[in-house]
């Protein structure tokens, strides 16, 4: 289908078929956007010319250090310019990458040396002590470690091995980049939280993460040089593949070792930041931060948030300060985002201000670099769209991931019926939009009835003292399961258990109301996701 009649002499060639890489984005900003501000953290400012050259060394050191094509090197680095090199300078010499959570424990951190083979990884001395003892657990031989010193952040060099400056300065600046032959060529190597088992390791693609940044740049309606604040770690997605991105647009990507309200506020006010990606909880943060901390600035910031579904309250809060939020989905597995919920303006632009923040809290539809995303029922058929009946989201398109790493029982369950099978349930609604009910494993089942934790949230955290809440099932001799809600509450704020509940029970179907409230400081993920799983072992001793 689709060839034509003769089509001799009709070949792929050099000249008309080049593999899709994101590498490619910074070649050319080398030149087109040569002398414009890549990158800033504190004193550090280079240009694309001098960002381009500290990659290029990047991959000529890690190749004479003996990193093969297809091998791994790995990275333990907060959202600092060397994790930024890392994306562009490891792939140059044909490696993978594998930027691993810096607030993994050890145990994990050795698992995911062994398994993904790194043969150098890349530590901000922060985290070395934790890349030492990893190694020292590890069954097989230990990465080599090339030490990245902070020391305005108060992280001098330890002295015990290689410093990441000094190997630049070795390596040739004419390295020639190895660019992949094949665009389904390995990028990237990410591992799952692995809150249920070992982390799964999720293999990224050239291709895939091309088109990741093409689609982003429509679907955040994004015009030449932005300044694009790293607040998703990179080792989170790749950053939801944004450093990737930048240099297409020549933008500027201002880095941040800690998140707090203070830096992103300073990032935005005094360096300009006009983008971040960012989770629910960073929303909150901002929003619950003192007036007497916010600084001022007068252009609209653009903010992609995802990682779980947005309070509406916390929603209509933000938009008042000057912020604007599109709501992605996502998954490891897809690269990062890949719905979003597209804003209909001649719909919803007379919509009071609870309206349309419970719209932007929905995930949306597929965004433009995937081919179909929907929710199904359990044998694989569409399920009504009607706002009620529930399925699971699936996904289908170029920026779903290889697979599992030496795992390929779990890649073909991930890929059974010919989508990526998220585990996240939904409703659909009659234009098509997608809103998550709740992952499979969160649903409360009580007397038979389903209950949606996701829902209940949203609830409690329109409760005016309410700063953060999540709510898990606990066991009932009666029921089954009952909702048991854990709630931090803000500075300063008083309530107690039966006002929150009477406060629910308001909106709430009475079974849907929390049985019991635990007040507590939540735990959560490096990327600011509640852990859920932690919570439900509480509930269970309760």
């Amino acid at each position: 289908m689709g060839w034509m009649a003769d089509e001799t002499g009709l070949e792929k060639t050099a000249a008309n078929h080049v593999p899709l890489t994101p590498l490619s984005h910074l070649r050319r900003a080398a030149h087109v956007f040569a002398d414009d501000l890549a990158m800033v953290y504190g004193k550090h400012r280079v240009t694309y010319a001098q960002y381009y050259d500290r990659c290029t060394r990047l991959a000529s050191a890690m190749a004479a250090m003996g990193v093969k094509p297809g091998d791994v090197v790995a990275s333990l680095i907060p959202n600092l310019p060397a994790q930024c090199e890392a994306h562009f300078g490891v792939p140059a010499c044909g490696a993978v990458l594998n930027a691993i959570n810096i607030r993994l424990d050890v145990d994990t951190v050795a698992y995911i040396f062994d398994h993904g083979g790194a043969s150098v990884v890349l530590a901000d001395t922060q985290f070395v002590e934790l890349a030492e003892q990893a190694s020292e657990r590890m069954q097989g031989k230990g990465p080599t470690i090339i030490e990245v010193p902070d020391v305005d952040a108060g992280f001098p060099a330890t002295g015990r091995h290689p410093l990441y400056e000094d190997i630049l300065a070795a390596a040739d600046p004419e390295f020639d980049w190895i660019m992949p032959q094949d665009e389904w060529e390995s990028l990237s190597l990410n591992y799952t939280s692995g809150t249920t088992g070992r982390p799964k390791g999720v293999v990224a693609h050239h291709r895939g993460a091309y088109l990741m940044t093409m689609g982003t740049v429509v679907s955040w309606r994004m015009v030449l040089r932005p300044k694009y604040l790293t607040i998703v770690p990179l080792f989170h997605c790749n950053g939801w593949n944004h450093t990737w991105m930048i240099p297409q647009l020549g933008g500027t990507v201002i880095c941040c070792r800690d998140i707090t309200a203070e830096a992103i506020y300073d990032a935005i006010a005094n360096e300009g930041a006009t983008h971040f990606g960012a989770a629910p909880i960073v929303l909150n943060m901002i929003v619950n931060t003192a007036d007497a901390d916010r600084l001022t600035f007068d252009h609209t910031v653009q903010v992609f948030t995802a990682g779980a579904p947005p309070a509406p309250a916390t929603l209509a809060k933000i938009e008042q300060l000057g912020f604007e939020v599109t709501q992605v989905y996502g998954l490891t597995e897809t690269f990062g985002h890949v719905t979003e919920c597209l804003w209909k303006e001649a719909d919803w632009s007379d919509l009071d201000q609870a309206a349309t923040a419970a719209i932007k809290a929905k995930q949306g539809v597929a965004m433009p670099m995937m081919e179909d995303i929907t929710v199904m029922d359990e044998n694989m058929r569409q399920i009504p769209m009607n706002a009620q009946d529930q399925g699971e989201i699936v996904i289908r398109g170029n920026s779903v991931m290889k697979g599992y790493y030496k795992n390929p029982k779990a890649t073909a369950e991930a890929f059974k019926g010919g989508y990526f099978h998220s585990g996240d349930i939904a409703v659909q609604h009659s234009d098509g939009y997608i809103q998550i009910a709740d992952r499979a494993k969160d649903i409360i089942i009580s007397g038979g009835e389903n209950i949606s934790s996701v829902e209940v949230e949203g609830v409690l955290m329109g409760h005016p003292d309410v700063l953060l809440a999540a709510v898990v099932a606990k066991p009932d001799d009666k029921w089954g399961e009952v909702p048991c809600a854990f709630v931090e509450l803000k500075d300063k704020a008083h309530t107690d258990e039966a006002a929150l509940i009477a406060f629910a029970r308001k909106t709430l179907a009475g079974f849907k109301a929390p049985k019991m409230v635990v007040f507590q400081e939540l735990p959560k993920t490096s990327t600011g996701k509640i852990q859920k799983f932690e919570l439900r072992k509480v509930a269970a001793d309760l």
